[in-house]
């Protein structure tokens, strides 16, 4: 839906109220302006194609058009139409009286985490977003364009809802090089990433009030998706080795499922010892519960080869691996895919096919060729490089700012640091200052369970380095964020 009619739905008018027609339309669209549903230089409807959208005289529009340009809101550009000031007004108070803008013009923002305003760059220290200034662009173009140009009738219906198929072929070779997973590509099913991922495999496998093994602390979605889906998460402790697997029998043995992070655990940073893998394979086994590896950034390590995933050692095919493009290209992509068992292959086909029209076509298919065409391996061995730099370069900071007054924990990989700071003052209110100055800087204590989190150890700051383009930057950054945490 273009510019032009996308705030229809707000303009629909109250002929019930004494408010004149025209100073309703000139409300609503002085309102959508402020709250950018449209944005400098949109264009709107003209005057004609609006009034008869709405029912009322050309005229009625007019007056409207004519109020909103004398106040600066729109700009009248003759044949080429009216489009929204690129100099808005500042919006004006309307503390001395009510607005006449009902019920049909108010919108409610339903921005997931980690969502940005559109035209928003990432804030300082936002977690989980790779390095958008090294993206390869060039590349990525040409070969989105080419795909553009090779777009056939057929193209153009939906597609396979498990995914398009060369790319499903390329996500097997890489995971096989780079991971160790040895599957075909029919194991494959692409998805909307990892929020979509998690959900299909709980609507395919459990039932509700299954009860399901969780990290603690861990990655706050994983929760979300599984209380939405009626299932009962059951927080398992993490220590210096990973999930606390002991735990989890003592306190949850019949659970029918558990979701981890073994290669990086979020957000803690450790990795899952040997010996814990397979005991949590054992107690799959022997269960007959599901694994969830959620390897949301085991491409990044920086010291040593990257860690096998924990399918690669699934000898009884209980684990489901679940990645993502999002960390490795860029999150707007909202691309995942799943690694299943031989044995479910055929279950999630028709789950797919129920449940699902499958991901745009035409972004697999760039995907698929930014993959076979070694751009993805150069790009993941590029930004490994230099996440290992910033990283450096935000710890050298924080230690020049704040001195013997932070602690940094560092593992080894990841795409975000642990700052534990002296402060009398807890991290929850060390992360609101944070927030409230622009620093996206997350409090360690939220990420645990209601019953957790109180202790020194599981306090600190998770700070983001992956778009810390200098030393520079990151010595101007931890200045500011010493400011707002006095």
């Amino acid at each position: 839906m273009n510019a032009e009619h996308s705030y229809l739905d707000a303009l629909q008018l109250d002929r019930g109220q004494r408010v004149p027609l025209h100073r309703q339309i000139y409300e609503r669209m002085r309102s959508a302006i402020e709250q950018r549903m449209l944005q400098p230089g949109n264009r709107v409807a003209s005057a004609r194609a609006l009034a008869s959208e709405l029912g009322v005289a050309r005229s009625t529009v007019e007056a409207a058009y004519q109020q909103l340009t004398g106040e600066g809101y729109l700009v009248a550009r003759g044949q080429a139409g009216t489009v929204v000031s690129a100099h808005l007004p500042p919006p004006v108070s309307r503390a001395a009286g009510p607005r006449t803008v009902d019920r049909h013009s108010r919108k409610h923002s339903s921005a997931l985490p980690n969502a940005l305003p559109q035209g928003t760059a990432p804030p300082p220290f936002q977690l989980g977003t790779p390095a958008l200034d090294a993206f390869p662009r060039k590349q990525w173009t040409r070969l989105a364009a080419r795909r553009l140009r090779m777009t056939s009738t057929a193209d153009m219906f939906y597609g396979d809802p498990c995914g398009y198929g060369p790319l499903r072929q390329a996500i097997a070779t890489y995971l096989l090089v780079s991971r160790g997973i040895a599957c075909r590509p029919e194991q494959v099913f692409v998805t909307a990433g990892y929020r979509a991922s998690l959900a299909f495999v709980v609507r395919t496998l459990l039932k509700p009030g299954d009860r399901v093994w969780t990290e603690d602390p861990g990655y706050p979605p994983t929760r979300d998706v599984l209380e939405h889906a009626g299932n009962r998460p059951v927080a398992i402790p993490v220590d210096s080795e990973g999930m606390l697997v002991a735990h989890g029998i003592r306190h949850a043995p019949k659970a029918r499922m558990a979701v981890v992070t073994p290669s990086h655990q979020a957000p803690l940073g450790v990795s899952l010892t040997l010996p814990r893998r397979l005991q949590l394979l054992d107690w799959a086994s022997r269960t007959n519960a599901w694994i969830v590896e959620d390897d949301y950034d085991g491409e990044y390590r920086y010291s040593g080869a990257p860690l096998p995933a924990l399918k690669s050692l699934d000898a009884h095919d209980r684990v489901i691996y679940a990645g993502s493009f999002s960390k490795t290209l860029y999150p707007g992509l909202a691309l995942g895919y799943l690694v299943v068992p031989e044995r479910l292959v055929d279950t999630c086909i028709e789950a797919a096919r129920t449940w699902s029209n499958g991901c745009p076509q035409i972004t697999q298919a760039t995907v698929a060729d930014f993959m076979s065409a070694s751009h993805f391996s150069r790009h993941l061995k590029k930004t490994r490089l230099l996440y290992a730099r910033r990283r450096a370069m935000l710890v050298a900071a924080l230690a020049a700012v704040f001195g013997e007054k932070v602690r940094v924990d560092l593992t080894s990989g990841g795409m975000h640091l642990i700052a534990r700071f002296t402060s009398r003052v807890g991290d929850r209110e060390l992360a609101r200052r944070a927030q409230q100055a622009g620093l996206n800087a997350q409090s360690l204590s939220g990420r645990y369970a209601a019953r957790r989190g109180h202790n020194h150890s599981d306090k600190g700051l998770l700070l983001g380095f992956t778009n810390i383009a200098s030393a520079d930057e990151a010595m101007r950054l931890c200045t500011r964020l010493r400011e707002v945490l006095k």
